[in-house]
């Protein structure tokens, strides 16, 4: 049975012109086109200025997509070749937990 898994983008270098932002775009449709119908949600960049509440501390959070994997391994597998990853940018992987009746 697959489950969700988180993939929270931190970091990561902007293009610093309009062809490597289009260079930088292609990188990410071909991974979409990659992981195929594992991505439930391909997410989005977070824009600028984030609020928080609580005792919560900085997460450095950039983005984020959602996969549907058989195993956290399987969604891990998924990072191979990810363009964040070639931009200097890191990936946290959260399993999304099953909520009874919803």
């Amino acid at each position: 049975m697959s489950s969700k898994y988180l993939f929270l983008y931190s970091g990561g270098e902007m293009p610093q012109s309009e062809a490597a932002g289009k260079a930088m775009m292609a990188a990410w449709m071909a991974w979409f086109g990659k992981a195929g119908s594992a991505i439930v949600d391909g997410g989005a960049p977070f824009a600028a200025g984030s609020r928080r509440f609580g005792k919560a501390t900085a997460s450095g959070a950039t983005g984020y997509s959602i996969v549907q994997a058989e195993s956290a391994a399987a969604a891990a597998a998924l990072t191979e070749g990810h363009p964040h990853l070639a931009h200097g940018g890191g990936i946290e992987i959260f399993e999304l937990a099953k909520i009874p009746g919803m």
